[in-house]
């Protein structure tokens, strides 16, 4: 399961370029292998959507601990998976080992990445010279922007101060500057500003070229993530503001499908990571590792269905918050509950008497047994054992992995008012109030900072470790500390891990060494 790659394998990995499945209208049909060598003819202007597609695929393709690594620190998720990965739950609890493979990986996965879109970028403008449709290949290049700005966000978010990369070659980490997480997010800010009028102006699932593929509104919620962590909120405002003003994306009705094989590209889904078995029961799949945050043991209704792994437990602090604000649908969705666990909840005299819907077996009807590993395991990265294809028992296959939701949208257009910023488009209450009436609960008025942040707690929990991240930007250390934790402000950035320091002089400085 370790994944390594030293600084002259991450070299050479990068000579032997856009070795990455990819197809054409991606995962409707099964990937092909492509690649691009000296010898290809960039005449053949048919074919520039190939560097475009290798790095759809190398964006799906993310390794599996990445996920789990950048979202492990909130309050709202536990390690998990007792016993194993120790240094994963060390990291959850602010103990932070810099010969950790985890950290290692996500870093040369990430930085692998980039040097992958820039390669990308460049094959496309050879393309471009020869071109009769220049504003195709300028869309393309700006798709690649968006995800390159993906990887340098949360590189940021995780490290603090970073390389940003400009070309494909790898031996620039010999040679470049760190850049300060200002820096960065302003750099992420300026890149969708060139992006942005190059996107189609679409929702993802109306493409009909790369089905689900990245569109304005995309760029526009990452120069609003970038403008949020520069405390920008005027920005913010007005990048929140045309999503929402564009018609293109709604709330789901249906909180509990969304995570699941009805909510794929749905119109609340501004990115997601696709995944696909092709509607067969056996035989090729594209798949993210579901099995990670999967309980162990589970009785699925569906006989044979896999189990998972135990790692990625809710928090019983995010579920007694929950239980407080008499949340329902949001909580059911994202929790799934032990015995064991109802137990422990029921401990706390506060919470003697639980709502009856909570139990060990989910609506679908699989039912969560006891393990040793953790309490309570993810609902949001559960798939019921009835929707998957007849034939397939991998936990979680063919199910989406989402990036951005339009609620995370709303919520930012709020905090963005509740911090200074004005808008023509919505009020803040408008805004929390369609997260909150989704959620079945009544609605507020005159909403504050900290009503906000309540309200992503509740809403995006679990999700790409937006609770630990907020709480970071904010300052709430305090709400970090919790279950024999302490978090203090030498604890907001991982270590650089020591592989990559001992290789990149601008690491090894940055650490006076």
């Amino acid at each position: 399961m370790k994944r390594y790659m030293n600084f002259t394998k991450l070299a050479l990995f990068m000579a032997a370029l856009f070795l990455l499945p990819a197809c054409h209208d991606l995962l409707d049909e099964p990937a092909e292998n492509r690649a691009f060598t000296q010898e290809t003819d960039y005449t053949i202007t048919d074919n520039m959507d190939l560097p475009l597609l290798g790095m759809y695929a190398d964006f799906y393709n993310s390794e599996w601990e990445v996920f789990p690594l950048i979202a492990v620190r909130g309050d709202d998720v536990n390690a998990g998976g007792l016993g194993d990965q120790q240094d994963f739950a060390e990291t959850d609890k602010y103990n932070y080992n810099k010969d950790y493979w985890m950290y290692n990986s996500l870093f040369q996965n990430y930085y692998g990445d980039l040097f992958n879109a820039h390669s990308a970028i460049e094959q496309i403008e050879k393309y471009k010279e020869f071109a009769s449709n220049k504003g195709l290949a300028d869309q393309y290049i700006a798709e690649v922007k968006v995800m390159r700005a993906w990887y340098l966000y949360y590189l940021t978010l995780i490290w603090g101060d970073i390389i940003i990369t400009e070309s494909q070659d790898p031996s620039q980490l010999l040679v470049a500057a760190l850049s300060t997480p200002e820096e960065v997010m302003q750099h992420i800010s300026d890149q969708m500003d060139e992006a942005i009028p190059l996107l189609p102006a679409v929702h993802p699932a109306e493409r009909a070229d790369i089905r689900g593929g990245i569109t304005k509104f995309t760029a526009l919620a990452m120069k609003a993530r970038a403008n949020l962590a520069l405390k920008n909120y005027a920005a913010v405002a007005e990048a929140t503001g045309q999503i929402i003003s564009s018609g293109k994306y709604a709330l789901s009705a249906d909180f509990y499908n969304l995570f699941k094989i009805p909510g794929k590209l749905n119109r609340e889904n501004l990115l997601e990571l696709q995944y696909s078995d092709f509607g067969k029961g056996s035989g090729d799949a594209i798949n993210y590792l579901n099995d990670f945050f999967g309980p162990q043991g589970w009785t699925p209704k569906v006989t044979g269905a896999g189990s998972g792994w135990g790692f990625y437990e809710p928090s019983l602090k995010y579920i007694k918050f929950m239980l407080d604000r008499n949340e329902t649908i949001r909580l059911e969705t994202s929790v799934l509950f032990t015995n064991r666990g109802i137990a422990e909840i029921k401990k706390d005299a506060k919470y003697a008497t639980l709502p009856a819907w909570i139990s060990n077996t989910t609506r679908s009807g699989d039912r969560i047994n006891d393990y040793a590993r953790a309490m309570f395991a993810s609902g949001k990265h559960y798939l019921p054992s009835d929707q998957l294809t007849p034939g397939r028992t991998g936990y979680g296959t063919n199910k989406n992995f989402i990036c951005i939701r339009y609620a995370e949208i709303l919520l930012m257009h709020a905090e963005a008012l509740t911090s200074g910023a004005s808008s023509s488009v919505m009020s803040a209450d408008a805004a929390v109030n369609q997260v909150r009436a989704r959620a079945g609960l009544p609605a507020v008025s005159g909403v504050t900072n900290a009503q906000v942040m309540d309200e992503k707690y509740a809403e995006l929990a679990m999700e790409w470790g937006t609770r630990f991240f907020d709480m970071v930007r904010t300052g709430n250390y305090a709400a970090l500390s919790y279950d024999g934790r302490t978090f203090t402000a030498d604890k907001i950035y991982l270590p650089y891990p020591q592989n990559q320091v001992d290789q990149i002089p601008a690491l090894k400085a940055a650490l006076g060494n």
